[in-house]
């Protein structure tokens, strides 16, 4: 039986955005103090934009608004992923938070998608 949807919190691609941005923030942590403009800024700002995006698109009410938000936080999975493989080839994230955000975002990005043929299909009814 599926769970009906209520909100986008009920949303489990939502869901795992979140988590995935509280683990940014707990990296992103140890970073120089001399990236909190750099670095910092541009993974928190990517990471957050991907949960915000899912919520704007669902806030719409329109499965085509929906499926554009949707899109555009997976541009923003995109660039956060981009953060990551820099952050780490410059020593600024261990290979093991490299490869557990990585894996998150791969996990995200086909949640993304999924939703995004799913709302797709019912638009097209």
């Amino acid at each position: 039986m599926e769970q009906r949807i209520e909100s986008y919190r009920d949303l489990k691609v939502w869901q795992s955005a979140m988590i995935l941005a509280e683990d940014c923030y707990r990296v992103t942590k140890e970073f120089p103090k001399d990236e909190i403009y750099g670095m910092t800024s541009q993974m928190r700002r990517s990471v957050v934009s991907i949960a915000a995006n899912i919520a704007e698109g669902y806030g719409r009410e329109n499965r085509g608004s929906f499926v554009q938000f949707l899109r555009m936080a997976q541009g923003s999975l995109k660039e956060l992923e981009t953060h990551v493989l820099l952050a780490c080839r410059v020593g600024l994230l261990r290979k093991d938070n490299e490869i557990e955000l990585l894996l998150r975002c791969e996990e995200i990005g086909k949640m993304m998608r999924s939703l995004i043929r799913t709302v797709q299909a019912k638009q097209a009814e």
